[in-house]
């Protein structure tokens, strides 16, 4: 018997939370009905958090659901402190502004925004910016008990810090709104997000019981689901990777390295990401992961840059990576630098310091006398080599930091 969506996307792990099982279970396996996505333009891309979710939002999209992605330039402006020891930096408006184009334009790539079913895509400072303050705490903030607040996940390590600030308290109370708007301008039913998220959801729900009551009105329900966060076998979020977060961005995150962050991937995590970012039966999933787990490495890689990047740059990034890997160490593509020919006559400490092959001269030095740097695939065997043009091939050479990372430095 062929499998309903809400089995299917249970199957491959995205269920964390449900506000209410059996209603949403029967909303997913029903008629066509409206959800929505919140994603705060916080940085001018998205990184691997944001793509895992816009994936249930692209299952949902292409079983008829009708999804609207929230893009929160009202929210942005505030900061979630979900999770956050300390309050968030303040974006300017002109900040929030570009990053709302980027992040729109990126959101794109991801979901259907045209032909059939297309994704509609909101901004809430349309409707939460020319609120007054009085308005909106008379409408919204007289529903919300601060008792309850505090003792939600998304406060607690800012409460904990001792350093919660009204700023944040007033962010779950905005996104709660969305949620209220969403519904009564598109009948959107759902919201989904990370299992973060759970706290802002149920607030959502919660201010739309509320508001029902109050005007004396008998309203629907509101559902929630959230799926699991990234978590990589040693605890760490995936997407955080030894030079910072992957972002979807070439301009953040080159393919290459895009590519080589999921070829480094723990064997314990291959099988999950798999079922997260391909469309791969689970069992052939299992199967190949049991048989063969370097092969489903370079199958994952390959397939999570190409949803990201395109074919040509999936398959470029794999070339790359097969020559880099090779007895070569050399490719026409690998991930290459550009540095002034006034550098050169430095020493090799500090040449790795300003290619930012390492984060400090400290771990520069510690590598080199573990042999964990090459030259020109020579082991570098002094912390007081000097770089020279006698070191140049051309005007470039290739720098090896253990047995993973290669970089081209070009002499200018």
């Amino acid at each position: 018997m062929e499998k309903k969506l809400f089995e299917i996307l249970k199957e491959r792990g995205y269920v964390k939370d449900l506000t209410h099982e059996s209603e949403i279970i029967d909303l997913v396996n029903g008629d066509p009905m409206c959800f929505y996505l919140g994603i705060d333009p916080t940085a001018d891309s998205l990184h691997i958090g944001h793509f895992f979710a816009l994936t249930l939002f692209r299952w949902l999209q292409d079983f008829g659901h009708h999804g609207i992605v929230l893009i929160g330039g009202a929210t942005a402006l505030i900061g979630d402190p979900t999770g956050k020891s300390d309050m968030r930096k303040m974006l300017s408006k002109e900040e929030v502004a570009h990053n709302k184009a980027e992040v729109k334009e990126l959101v794109k790539r991801f979901v259907k925004t045209d032909g059939d079913n297309p994704a509609l895509i909101v901004d809430n400072a349309d409707w939460i910016c020319d609120k007054t303050y009085v308005d909106f705490m008379r409408d919204i903030g007289v529903h919300f008990n601060v008792n309850t607040m505090l003792a939600a996940d998304c406060y607690k390590k800012r409460l904990e810090n001792g350093g919660l600030t009204f700023l944040e308290m007033g962010y779950m109370l905005m996104q709660a709104f969305d949620f209220v708007h969403l519904n009564k301008e598109f009948g959107c039913k759902l919201q989904i997000g990370g299992s973060d998220q759970w706290g802002n959801i149920l607030a959502g729900t919660d201010l739309s019981r509320k508001i029902g009551f109050s005007e004396g009105k008998k309203i629907d329900p509101l559902f929630g689901w959230t799926c699991p966060l990234l978590i990589k076998a040693d605890g760490e979020k995936m997407g955080k990777t030894a030079s910072g977060t992957l972002w979807v961005s070439r301009d953040k995150t080159t393919p290459y390295d895009f590519y080589q962050a999921w070829i480094n991937s723990f064997d314990e995590d291959v099988e999950r990401s798999l079922s997260f970012f391909t469309r791969m039966e689970i069992s052939d999933i299992k199967d190949l992961c049991k048989k063969d787990i370097r092969g489903a490495k370079k199958l994952l890689a390959f397939e999570v840059t190409k949803l990201v990047h395109g074919e040509e740059e999936a398959m470029k990034a794999r070339t790359t990576a097969e020559e880099l890997f090779s007895n070569k160490g050399i490719s026409d593509n690998m991930p290459t630098i550009k540095l002034s020919k006034n550098l050169l006559n430095i020493n090799i400490v500090d040449l790795l310091v300003e290619s930012k092959v390492v984060l400090s001269k400290s771990e520069a030095r510690r590598l080199i006398e573990q042999n964990g740097i090459s030259l020109n695939q020579e082991k570098v065997k002094s912390l007081e080599q000097i770089i020279t043009d006698k070191d140049l091939n051309g005007n470039s050479l290739i720098i090896q930091k253990g047995k993973k990372i290669f970089l081209k430095i070009m002499f200018e």
